[in-house]
């Protein structure tokens, strides 16, 4: 975990959110996973209506359809990659990504892993001036980059919570994640507790816990 003091972000824009930040979230992420118990997967995960193998799926499908939304020579900008996205029960996550059950929980963070490579490969060779669609505005790699760490973050602390595990991410990576899709986030707070805040995980001090909230994928100018 970085060993940085920082509580608080800079009105200026940070540095911007990489590739490498990406794949240090992704291998945090599997790091804390690989504690938990093998009974734990059939249990809820936080305040989710999922159990953590299938909130563990769903971020496998959040890094893989990023990353395919960035793979097209001519990436879309009206909807998503026409993948096939199915739940497997009612009321669970739809995803065109599902790990083999009897692979166990070593395959089911396998599947994590070679997502977050996806997308971390992705973000890596893509032109930066690429635009594709997303729900919340179309973006660019660095802003797919920045989407796939705020799901890999909160997803994560969905799946440790109650399981006595430690989650707390760098503040350096929280609070560049923050300039880039939450602007209107405070900048005075410390930065993790603030993305949860900012994602509706928690309350932030006076301010309560949001019951709706979505990010700013577009793309930003910098100086």
């Amino acid at each position: 975990m970085s060993s940085s003091a920082m509580t608080g972000r800079a009105p200026s824009l940070p540095s911007p959110v990489t590739a490498d930040d990406l794949a240090l979230a992704v291998r945090l992420a599997l790091a804390a996973l690989r504690e938990a118990p093998p009974a734990a997967w059939e249990e809820k995960a936080g305040s989710l209506e999922w159990d953590r193998w299938e909130t563990v799926e769903h971020l496998s499908d959040d890094l893989f359809a990023y990353a395919v939304q960035l793979g097209p020579a001519v990436p879309p900008m009206d909807g998503d990659v026409p993948f096939h996205w199915e739940s497997r029960r009612n009321g669970g996550p739809a995803n065109a990504i599902h790990a083999d059950r009897e692979a166990g929980p070593d395959g089911l963070l396998q599947v994590l892993d070679a997502s977050g490579a996806l997308l971390v490969a992705m973000v890596r060779t893509t032109p930066s001036s690429t635009r594709a669609h997303h729900v919340f505005g179309a973006s660019d790699p660095e802003g797919f980059a920045a989407m796939g760490i705020v799901e890999t973050l909160v997803h994560t602390y969905d799946l440790t919570r109650g399981l006595g595990l430690v989650w707390n991410p760098p503040a350096d990576l929280c609070a560049r994640v923050l300039a880039r899709l939450f602007p209107d986030a405070p900048e005075t707070t410390d930065p993790w507790p603030t993305l949860l805040w900012a994602t509706g995980r928690a309350a932030l001090g006076e301010r309560p816990r949001q019951t709706a909230w979505r990010w700013d994928g577009t793309p930003r100018t910098r100086a």
